[in-house]
């Protein structure tokens, strides 16, 4: 295939082009395009990554103001932007085109300067086609005076008169403006009429096959190299590593999936820069068709740009979302930085960092992309990002608050206090950590209510969940019974628990029974702790009383229910009853 194409770009180089024109077509269609087609399915993400960013720039060089850059591989084309003015601001300056080339330039006042350059190109349109249908292969172009200006004719037919702001744009005089002009047209024009002839067209036919076949290849390269990743990404995310923690499992999953979403981005880009561009090529390699390239880069410049910002900022947030993935899934998987009594903490707090360093690296990405997409759309930032203090001042003044938030989430999450997943009670509210950022932390409550509380409004909170948690039991048991027996009895109960390979790994002390706490009126009030992973407390109560309660059954002890004695005063009582007897 390398060889096919290197011999078919031969035909490019024409003995009309300029060396510059020949040594840049050479470069690029020998350098760029045989890479393209030499891409296999099985390249990784950096092969890629390269692809996309190659096509980016392609984009955007082709999108490039032409005041600023020209298209590489046809340096004579330009696409036309907005008129130059001089240090008076009075006169304005355009080009005027052949076959979607320059040929020269002319300048006028702001009043008059369309409807001249429209003259002007009319003119050369005229002119060109009447000699494109003549036999006469020469084009003779003079110079007259009328009026003290020169007049340039072409063929016998009027082109345009020659002002003073034509020869201030060159800083020549008048007649040196002219004769420049007169030297540029008849090469321009015997270049259109060569390339309009049958053999030349036929040799650009075959380039353009030659082009559109390598466009196909790469493109259909690139699209069974990415359904090929995608499947493997399906495997890897179904067949998950049974050795490596939950939580670390979780983020590498993520991991992929943010990369697998950026190399579908940055594919679907490279497809993009691959038939934008090929089709580009194929539009400027025929005359009748090169006009179409001004007329594209005039329409696509700035979609183009913008396009660029808008996917370059999403691949870039994706990247960043992939990096703390890895980032969190190392350090969780470290045994060097993680010791036993912290890795179930760590891993509990693992996504409400990762969660509020991906939001902060959102917005963050989100204002260099705006801030790339002004200087894309020819917006001169300097005066924002000057003025951007004095707003920073009156949004800080008007939002306190907001503020005060950022500084307290920040404090919570610096100093531990809670984390996502951690159950917590502030004042009178209490629940399940759902979201916590920068701003505001949600609770969810017993009741399936989401709570809303601004950070700064948390002033005392008590985490019932913070590296480990504690089931606090009370048992009744009646006053007649054997008390010994039933601290015994409750103490093996919570030993037999304790050893139970279901419930050993989520009790992480022996069980404490202290012993009797109360005498209530429920009868006497034994006190019992079990020590238990975070969140974990609940569980654990629950299954104890269960197994308590059929033990106490087992054993003929009762679980008295509340009770209250009254004393009645005998006397006083049969007294009332011998007076109501004679009554």
């Amino acid at each position: 295939m390398r060889f096919q194409f290197l011999a078919s770009t031969k035909r490019i180089i024409s003995p009309r082009d300029t060396p510059t024109l020949r040594e840049q077509r050479q470069t690029f269609l020998e350098s760029n395009m045989p890479a393209i087609a030499r891409q296999s399915p099985k390249t990784r993400l950096d092969g890629g990554v390269v692809m996309a960013i190659a096509s980016s720039i392609l984009i955007v060089a082709a999108s490039t103001p032409k005041a600023t850059a020209q298209i590489p591989f046809f340096p004579q084309l330009q696409a036309p932007s907005s008129v130059n003015n001089d240090a008076s601001n009075t006169s304005v300056s355009d080009w005027v085109y052949l076959d979607g080339r320059q040929v020269f330039q002319i300048a006028g006042s702001k009043t008059n300067f369309p409807e001249r350059l429209d003259d002007v190109q009319q003119n050369l349109d005229q002119i060109s086609q009447n000699y494109f249908r003549s036999s006469d292969q020469q084009v003779k172009v003079e110079v007259r005076k009328i009026n003290a200006l020169p007049v340039i004719y072409v063929n016998k037919q009027y082109l345009m008169t020659i002002t003073a702001d034509d020869a201030n744009l060159r800083k020549v005089d008048i007649m040196t403006s002219a004769n420049q002009i007169k030297e540029a047209l008849p090469k321009d024009l015997q270049r259109a009429k060569q390339e309009r002839q049958t053999e030349f067209l036929i040799n650009q036919g075959k380039i353009a096959g030659a082009i559109a076949l390598a466009m196909i290849i790469s493109s259909l390269g690139i699209y069974y190299w990415q359904r090929r990743s995608t499947r493997n990404l399906e495997n890897t995310i179904s067949q998950p590593s049974q050795t490596a923690e939950p939580i670390t499992t979780q983020l590498n999953q993520q991991q992929q999936k943010h990369i697998q979403e950026a190399k579908k981005r940055l594919l679907q880009l490279t497809q993009a820069g691959i038939w934008g561009s090929g089709s580009f090529i194929i539009l400027g390699l025929f005359p009748y068709t090169r006009p179409f390239q001004v007329g594209i880069l005039t329409a696509a410049q700035f979609p183009l740009r913008l396009a660029v910002v808008v996917l370059g900022t999403y691949v870039a947030i994706r990247l960043t979302y992939a990096l703390i993935d890895r980032f969190t899934s190392t350090l969780i998987s470290s045994g060097a930085l993680l010791s036993s009594e912290t890795s179930e903490r760590l891993q509990l707090r693992v996504s409400t960092f990762s969660g509020v360093t991906k939001s902060i690296a959102t917005v963050v990405w989100v204002g260099v992309g705006i801030l790339l997409a002004l200087v894309a759309l020819g917006i001169d930032i300097v005066p924002l990002l000057a003025g951007a203090s004095l707003v920073g001042v009156a949004v800080s003044l008007a939002s306190q608050n907001l503020i005060k938030d950022a500084i307290n989430g920040f404090l919570i999450i610096l100093e531990d206090q809670y984390a996502l997943g951690d159950v917590i009670n502030v004042g009178n509210v209490g629940g399940l950590v759902e979201n916590l950022n920068l701003r505001m932390t949600q609770l969810r409550d017993s009741e399936g209510r989401l709570i809303t509380i601004p950070n700064s409004e948390i002033k005392i909170v008590a985490n019932l969940s913070s590296r480990w948690s504690r089931a606090d039991l009370t048992i009744p048991v009646d006053y007649q019974t054997d008390i010994n027996q039933a601290l015994k009895l409750i103490g093996t109960v919570a030993m037999e628990m304790d050893q139970d390979p279901l419930w050993q790994r989520q009790i992480l002390e022996t069980p404490q029974v202290l012993g009797i706490d109360n005498f209530g009126d429920r009868g006497l009030i034994i006190r019992v702790w079990i020590k238990t992973q975070p969140l974990k407390q609940w569980d654990v109560a629950r299954e104890y009383r269960r197994r308590l309660k059929i033990a106490l059954d087992q054993a003929g002890i009762s679980i008295p229910v509340p009770q209250q004695a009254i004393w009645v005063n005998d006397a006083q009582l049969l007294n009332s009853h011998t007076n109501g007897k004679a009554e």
